[in-house]
């Protein structure tokens, strides 16, 4: 298994914060986001490439000294030229050369669960698996993430992006364990792709094979704006 970190976005909504800083080297609570990530993946003992654009590669190859990180370009220099996190993690897979199972995780996504109580489910089911966080209220879920249903032995058997009526307070964060039987079946998807995000993706796939949930109530931030970036500084600086 190897892991995939996706920072190559340019985080406009946090605009001024980001023109001039990629937002997964912002600080929180004394330590990068991607540090706190790294914090988590280091656990699984897993190689680490992260993805990001022209415009931060050096930032993150300064911060990755001593990382033991392999630090990838996309090539773009401003948001109109992103490729999309999915052509990003394709571009990855190649130049790495990666054949293994991935845990790919976004850049500014923080939560508090064991990645390892993940891939012990994982290695279970033989199957790719979504970690999805119960926000115990539908109506914070809607028109706002990727929401999945799921049966008796957590298997994911309805995904809806951003319903305005979701089935389900489970809302999926961009943490995800695929097997390479799955990442074998990307390219494919990519042919007629049905949204450029990895929720896209899993949506797709979950129609074709199995797809197993990871449910969690720890914290956890999507650090996509100025209110959760200021939320997830009060959690890791122990500030209630």
């Amino acid at each position: 298994m190897q892991c995939i970190l996706l920072c190559a976005g340019y985080a406009t909504r946090l605009y001024p914060l980001t023109q001039q800083q990629p937002k997964a080297l912002l600080d929180v609570g004394g330590k990068t986001i991607a540090d706190h990530i790294l914090d988590k993946v280091r656990k699984l003992g897993i190689d680490v490439h992260l993805v990001t654009n022209e415009l931060f590669v050096t930032q993150f190859q300064q911060w990755a000294r001593n990382k033991k990180i392999t630090i990838i370009s996309d090539g773009t220099r401003s948001n109109d030229e992103r490729l999309g996190a999915l052509r990003d993690l394709q571009l990855v897979l190649e130049k790495a050369h990666i054949t293994d199972d991935i845990l790919l995780i976004a850049g500014d996504n923080l939560f508090d669960f064991s990645l390892n109580a993940m891939a012990e489910l994982f290695h279970e089911k033989k199957s790719s698996v979504v970690a999805l966080y119960d926000l115990r209220d539908a109506a914070k879920v809607a028109k706002k993430y990727g929401v999945a249903v799921l049966d008796k032995t957590n298997r994911v058997v309805d995904f809806e992006e951003k319903p305005e009526k979701p089935k389900s307070t489970l809302a999926a964060t961009c943490c995800y364990l695929l097997c390479k039987e799955s990442i074998a079946r990307l390219g494919e998807y990519m042919k007629n792709p049905q949204g450029e995000n990895p929720g896209d993706f899993i949506r797709w796939l979950a129609k074709r094979e199995a797809v197993y949930g990871f449910s969690f109530t720890e914290p956890w931030f999507d650090v996509g704006s100025f209110e959760s970036l200021e939320a997830a500084r009060r959690h890791y600086s122990g500030v209630l």
